[in-house]
């Protein structure tokens, strides 16, 4: 076997795991795939050697990082992109089913969308450091390579993020969907019948709601704070026609919203404790439609 069958071979047994750390970094499928693609065109054309690598999932894992952070470098530095402002891809997939294969790699850390929305918030190399470290158990030595910084600075830049993680209240979704669901199904019961009350009884505190409606302007501001601030929006905004189809959403409780027949809006929940901590809305037609075609095809 030539060097580049037997690097072929290796980047196919590695890829599911690279795809999950590069979704991770960048929180775009788009961005995930074409980061392999780069990461698979600079190793076949780099001049390593079969027998000289030791180590070649973590060596893998070095490119696909760098090519990562490259990514993440250039999207700070283009302040047209929004990125504030984007919630991350989210994976979609029909409650009860087993996920697809493409699908298993990326929810295996079970990181619920929550997490990957904070992700999107930190420094591009602190985010390196913490997915590379704290979701897939990178050496902090191998992170100073793909840094260019010494260990001691790469497990500060860990050391960072997760504190600015752990800030942001970042909670894991609870375990038990149909409990989620049930959550989920009574916010939506209150919303139906304008029960102001019941909305919040079933809200956290400190609630935080989002919408991202790719660049629509919207008729209510983007981040809503508090229960009493999105159970008001949530009575109001309420669809009567709308037809809410249940789906898991990164593994957790979500909502397909379609309406006459198309599309409409995905609402994906984070449940804490018997209580919504956090609901982020996606809203542009077109991309509902593309992160829930799983889902769609089985309507």
């Amino acid at each position: 076997m030539d060097d580049v069958e037997w690097l072929a071979r290796t980047f196919t047994e590695h890829r599911a795991r690279l795809q999950a750390m590069a979704y991770r970094m960048l929180g775009s499928f788009a961005d995930a795939e074409d980061a392999l693609q780069d990461a698979w065109l600079r190793a076949s054309t780099s001049d390593a050697r079969a027998e000289e690598i030791e180590n070649p999932a973590g060596w893998l894992t070095t490119v696909v990082a760098r090519v990562c952070l490259n990514v993440l470098r250039t999207r700070r530095t283009r302040a047209e992109e929004p990125w504030e402002l984007h919630l991350p891809d989210a994976v979609v997939s029909a409650e009860g089913e087993v996920p697809a294969p493409e699908d298993a790699a990326l929810l295996s850390d079970r990181v619920g969308l929550a997490l990957q929305i904070v992700l999107d918030e930190l420094a591009s190399d602190e985010r390196v450091a913490f997915v590379l470290h704290d979701l897939f158990a990178v050496p902090f030595g191998d992170i100073a390579a793909v840094l260019g910084r010494s260990d001691t600075s790469a497990r500060q830049l860990a050391s960072r993020a997760r504190r600015r993680v752990a800030g942001a209240g970042a909670h894991a979704p609870e375990q038990d969907v149909p409990r989620q669901r049930a959550v989920v199904d009574a916010f939506f019961a209150a919303a139906r019948n304008g029960d102001l009350d019941g909305l919040v009884a079933v809200l956290h505190p400190d609630v935080v709601a989002r919408a991202d409606f790719g660049g629509r302007r919207l008729p209510a501001p983007a981040i809503l704070h508090g229960a009493d601030a999105v159970a008001e929006n949530a009575r109001i905004g309420f669809i009567p026609e709308a037809d809410l189809h249940p789906v898991l959403i990164n593994g957790a409780a979500g909502t397909l919203v379609v309406k006459r027949g198309r599309p409409f809006a995905l609402m994906a929940f984070t449940v804490v404790n018997g209580r919504i901590a956090a609901l982020d809305v996606f809203g542009d037609h077109a991309r509902v439609a593309r992160l829930a075609e799983p889902v769609l095809r089985t309507m």
